[in-house]
């Protein structure tokens, strides 16, 4: 996007999906769902609000991207593209594997009594096995995942994106916009979801280790995304649209809820599980379609907020679940009530990373590159 064009509301939802990400982790800490380090006491709140994020918080992120492909495009070849998205994503995957990550995997297994001993004497232990083989290397990069995964999605549809810059097929897709822009119509990509949801078994192919879904749903997000940024239409209609996509959220999230608290969730295949995945992705369909449209109306301006923001959310995603994990192990025998124990986490979290960006990463041109980003002007 060139200044003239640039969507700021786009820049904005990164931001403060980033910054829900922060807070979606230090919950971690305290929820009843495994996680590398947690608190001896747990809480149904911050599960029931890990529970709620799960089903938006990373489902956006390639929604966003897909976005961001499209605008992206617009300006630079295929080669241009794939050489941007090496440094932004590629580079800072294996600078966190195997530097920021290592620190994450020892106090995992030092508190889950898997090993004894000092970070230096678990280090070269570290390169034993694979990561969630049996092993303890972060192939994956634990919450880097994402960088490996969008990369990925770079490569494969490269291809597909480079056919809808053409001229058949754009128009194409402008007459697909007449359709979807139609009240409520958008709400039947909702279906291509719950079939990715439902095909794969959480087991298998469809392991929901990435953030709450498979790999195959994400696919389907991120071409969403590439879709909504095609065509002015689409922003106007969630817009539109913006109060019945947020009122539907929360009564599928209310629904969602009840299904799980009364066990009425059913096993793999059958009718029954089409219709929960069909729950399940319309829920997280409509949060995003809700949040889109409520960024288009009300965050179309530009600040200095945003402009230091902008530059800093892809480090703070890259350092912040480490020092999360780390101040996680150094208060895990602080007796104190919970939130106060979570807005101390997140509070001192915060502030730490800020301060590394700030200090170290933003001001030494080697560090800039190994996190992702631009040259210093």
């Amino acid at each position: 996007m060139n200044n003239q064009e640039r969507r700021y509301d786009i820049d904005w939802l990164r931001v403060l999906a980033m910054f829900s990400v922060f807070l979606f982790h230090c919950a971690r800490y305290f929820d009843h769902d495994g996680w590398h380090v947690k608190n001896p006491q747990l809480s149904l709140g911050f599960s029931v609000f890990v529970g709620i994020l799960v089903q938006w918080i990373m489902p956006i992120f390639f929604v966003l991207s897909g976005m961001s492909s499209r605008f992206a495009l617009n300006f630079r070849s295929g080669g241009q593209y794939l050489g941007e998205r090496f440094k932004r994503l590629f580079i800072p995957l294996v600078f966190g594997i195997f530097i920021l990550i290592p620190p994450q995997v020892y106090i995992e297994r030092f508190t889950n009594d898997q090993f004894s001993g000092s970070f230096l004497q678990f280090f070269p232990h570290y390169f034993d096995g694979w990561y969630g083989f049996s092993g303890n290397f972060a192939w994956m990069g634990l919450h880097l995942w994402f960088l490996l995964i969008l990369f990925l999605f770079s490569l494969l549809t490269l291809p597909l994106l480079l056919t809808f810059k053409r001229e058949g097929a754009n128009r194409q897709l402008k007459r697909l916009s007449s359709f979807f822009e139609m009240s409520g119509v958008i709400l039947l990509l909702a279906i291509p979801l719950a079939l990715m949801e439902f095909l794969f078994h959480p087991d298998g192919l469809g392991q929901r280790n990435f953030g709450g879904w498979n790999v195959f749903v994400y696919l389907v997000f991120f071409l969403f995304g590439y879709l909504l940024a095609s065509d002015e239409r689409y922003k106007r209609s969630l817009e539109k649209q913006r109060v019945i996509f947020l009122a539907l959220a929360a009564i599928t999230t209310l629904v969602g809820f009840y299904l799980r608290r009364s066990g009425a969730y059913p096993s793999f295949g059958g009718l029954d599980y089409f219709w929960l995945s069909l729950l399940r992705t319309f829920n997280s369909w409509v949060w995003i379609l809700a949040i889109l449209g409520l960024g288009s109306r009300h965050l179309t301006f530009r600040n200095r907020l945003l402009k230091y923001a902008n530059v800093a959310v892809l480090p703070f995603y890259i350092l912040h679940q480490s020092v999360i994990v780390v101040f996680g192990f150094i208060f895990i025998d602080w007796s104190a009530a919970l939130m106060l124990k979570y807005l101390v986490l997140s509070t001192v979290s915060f502030i730490t990373i800020m301060l590394i960006y700030e200090l170290l990463v933003k001001r030494f041109g080697p560090l800039r590159f190994l996190f992702g980003m631009k040259r210093k002007k």
